[in-house]
C-alpha cells in the first residue's frame, strides 16, 4: 500500500510512504508546499508536522534536493526520526546546503542549533552510487532500492523498489521528478526494465517543450530584445538546477557570438550577468565540485578551456547592501543587464525587490524558464502581465508594464511525449500507474494519452 502525504492535489509537497504490509514502511521524499498548495486541505504548518510516531518509518529514499522534495526533512527530524536518509552521492553533498536554508528561512536563525541539525543529518545520510542494490529492510519481508539518474537536476534519481514477501515478489518504482532530454550538464534519463506499479509525475503532462535549438534561439532573441531597450532582463530561477544550466547556455553564446552586436555599444562579449543569490552561487559551485556527474558535453568544454559555469561575464552578489546598490543602479540606469535571482516562482528572496522596482517600466522584461505553481506570484505575472495586468507582492499591488516571456524549453521537467517514453521504453510495462505530482488537468490529459499509446494499463489518479 502506498499512502501519499503530498504532491496529488498539485506538483509541490512530495512525500509518498510505501508499507510493506507489516506494520513497517519507507518514505520517498519529504517536501515543502509551495504557493496556493500551502493551504489547501488544512492550515499550511498543520500539514508538515508528523502527529503521529514515526517509528515504524525505517527509511527516507531523497529523490533530489528540491525544496518540494526535501524541505519537511527538518519535521521529520523534530518528531523523532533517526533511520537512514538514502540519496545519491552528489545529493548527498548538495543536501545540508539545501536544508539549512530551509532552517534560516522557516525555522531559525540560529546559528549552534542550526550547526547541530545539520551535523545530525550528515550522520543519517547514507550516499548510494547509481545503477546498485541497497537493502533496506530485512526479515520475512525485505525490500531494496536502487537510485538510476533522472535527468532534472545534478543528483536526481528516480527509485526502484524490490519489495518480497514470503509469497510474492512487486517491484514499484518511483519516478521522483524526470528532466528532459538534453537538459545542460546532464545525461537523459532511462527507463527500467520492469515494474509492476509505477508512481509518475506530470507536471507537464499536458504540455510539450520547445527543442533545445528553439529554446537557445528564443533565448538569444530574448535578450537581444531586452538590450535594444536599455532595461535588465530579470529571470527568477530555482538556486539549484535552473541557475546552473541557464549559466551554462548562456557561456555558449558568448563564446559564439562573442563580437557580434548585442545592443547599441555592445557586443556579446560584454554581456553582464549578474547572479544575485548566496545560496545559487554555493550551488553552483557545488555543481563544479561534482563535475564527475556531468554528461560528455559539459565534460568536453571543460577539457577545452572553457568554464561553463564561472566565466568573466558572471557577477556574483553575496551581500545584502551590494544587492541593495546593484538593483537601484539597475532600475535608474540604461545599463542593459541580465538578473539571475530566486526565488524561482517569486514567492521570496532577492527576485521580489527587482520585480517591485522593475515590474511597471516597459524598459525591462521578465522571463520565466521554470514551472510557475497556482498562487504564486510567478503564475500571476505569467498569467496577467501580458495583459498589462498586476501583482500583490508583500501586499502590495504593482502594475505589470515590463515585458513578460516564457520559455518552457528550460523547464526541468520532462513533458507529455518525455513521459510517454519513459513508459513505453520499459521492456516490461508496469500492470498499474498512479500519476501524482501535476495539476488536476495534466494528469487527466496524460492518462488519456498514456491509454490510447499503451494498452493493457491501469491508471489511476489519487
Amino acid at each position: 500500500m502506498i499512502i501519499h502525504h503530498g504532491a496529488i492535489d498539485g506538483v509541490t509537497g512530495s512525500c509518498h510512504e510505501l508499507c510493506l504490509g507489516d506494520g513497517r514502511s519507507i518514505l520517498i521524499d519529504c517536501g515543502l508546499f509551495q504557493g496556493a498548495e500551502t493551504s489547501s486541505s488544512g492550515a499550511g504548518a498543520e500539514r508538515l508536522r508528523f502527529t503521529q510516531s514515526v517509528d515504524h518509518i525505517q527509511a527516507l529514499v531523497v529523490t533530489h534536493v528540491h525544496i518540494d522534495h526535501v524541505g519537511r526533512i527538518p519535521y521529520l527530524l523534530a518528531a523523532g526520526f533517526d533511520g537512514p536518509i538514502l540519496c545519491s552521492q552528489a545529493s548527498a553533498e548538495l543536501l545540508p546546503m539545501v536544508i539549512e536554508d530551509a532552517l534560516r528561512i522557516g525555522f531559525t536563525r540560529d546559528d549552534r542549533l542550526i550547526a547541530k541539525t545539520l551535523d545530525y543529518l550528515r550522520r543519517l545520510v547514507i550516499p548510494l552510487a547509481y545503477g546498485r542494490w541497497h537493502a533496506v529492510v530485512q526479515g520475512e519481508t525485505k525490500l531494496s532500492v536502487k537510485l538510476k539518474p533522472a535527468g532534472h537536476i545534478l543528483g536526481s534519481a528516480y527509485v526502484e523498489c524490490d519489495l518480497k514477501t514470503p509469497s510474492e515478489r512487486y517491484r514499484i518504482v518511483f519516478s521522483g521528478d524526470l528532466g528532459a532530454p538534453y537538459t545542460p550538464l546532464l545525461p537523459a534519463p532511462k527507463s527500467p526494465y520492469r515494474a509492476d506499479l509505477l508512481v509518475l509525475e506530470s507536471t507537464y503532462g499536458n504540455r510539450l517543450h520547445e527543442d533545445r535549438r528553439n529554446r537557445q534561439a528564443r533565448l538569444r532573441a530574448i535578450v537581444e530584445h531586452a538590450f535594444s531597450n536599455g532595461g535588465t532582463l530579470l529571470i527568477p530561477a530555482f538556486s539549484i538546477g535552473r541557475t546552473q544550466e541557464l549559466l551554462y547556455e548562456l557561456e555558449a553564446m558568448v563564446h559564439r557570438h562573442g563580437r557580434r552586436r548585442l545592443s547599441a555599444g555592445r557586443q556579446w562579449q560584454d554581456l553582464e550577468i549578474i547572479l544575485d543569490s548566496p545560496l545559487a552561487a554555493d550551488f553552483t559551485a557545488g555543481y563544479a565540485r561534482l563535475r564527475a556527474f556531468w554528461d560528455k558535453e559539459a565534460r568536453r568544454r571543460l577539457r577545452s578551456g572553457r568554464h561553463p559555469l564561472d566565466f568573466e561575464q558572471v557577477l556574483t552578489i553575496d551581500d545584502h547592501e551590494t544587492h541593495l546598490r546593484t538593483l537601484d543602479y539597475l532600475a535608474r540606469s540604461r545599463r542593459p543587464a541580465i538578473v539571475i535571482a530566486a526565488s524561482g516562482m517569486c514567492a521570496g528572496g532577492r527576485i521580489v525587490n527587482y520585480l517591485k522596482a522593475m515590474l511597471g517600466d516597459p524598459r525591462h522584461d521578465i522571463l520565466f524558464v521554470g514551472y510557475q505553481a497556482a498562487g504564486t506570484p510567478g503564475r500571476m505575472i505569467q498569467r496577467y502581465g501580458p495583459r498589462g495586468g498586476y501583482v500583490d507582492l508583500d501586499g502590495q499591488r504593482y502594475d505589470i508594464r515590463c515585458g513578460v516571456h516564457t520559455l518552457s524549453g528550460y523547464s526541468a521537467h520532462a513533458d507529455q511525449n518525455d513521459l510517454v517514453k519513459f513508459v513505453r521504453r520499459m521492456r516490461i510495462k508496469p500492470k498499474s500507474i498512479r500519476l501524482v505530482h501535476g495539476d488536476a488537468e495534466a494528469k487527466r490529459d496524460l492518462k488519456t494519452v498514456l491509454e490510447s499509446r499503451i494498452s493493457g494499463l491501469e491508471i489511476s489518479i489519487p
